[in-house]
């Protein structure tokens, strides 16, 4: 059974709270503003106004913006079961991969390509490390 995500199944308050997780695990992996702003699809102003931890801001995100939230959560998931050292589950992202899909490119780089594909794709070569960790 395949679930879609609708915009209108999230509250502002939500939106909130799940754009500023990923945020901080985008500057984490020492993602750029214009790298953090194409991963995630927003605007800059979105950007700064989610990084000034005002209370009272409120944001609503489409089901693509969500989506892409949802992936670096479970990027960052996969990367915490597959090293044990915050280096690694931190630094991974930046680092150049060998790997045919990143042929030389940081996983970082990859998706802040900023299409759907190059997200899901960089998710998927990530979660295929961790292996029968789940």
């Amino acid at each position: 059974m395949t679930v879609t995500i609708q915009a209108q199944d999230f509250s502002k308050s939500q939106c909130v709270a799940g754009l500023r997780a990923a945020l901080n695990i985008l500057d984490k992996w020492k993602a750029s503003c214009e790298q953090a702003c194409r991963i995630l699809r927003i605007s800059r102003s979105t950007y700064t106004r989610a990084r000034q931890r005002d209370s009272a801001w409120a944001v609503g995100l489409d089901s693509d913006q969500m989506q892409r939230i949802s992936i670096v959560l479970n990027i960052h998931a996969a990367l915490r079961l597959v090293f044990d050292n915050p280096e690694n589950v931190y630094g991974f992202p930046s680092m150049k991969n060998r790997n045919e899909f990143f042929n030389g490119r940081a996983p970082l780089d990859v998706m802040a390509q900023g299409d759907m594909i190059s997200l899901y794709e960089t998710f998927r070569r990530i979660d295929t490390l961790r292996g029968a960790q789940w």
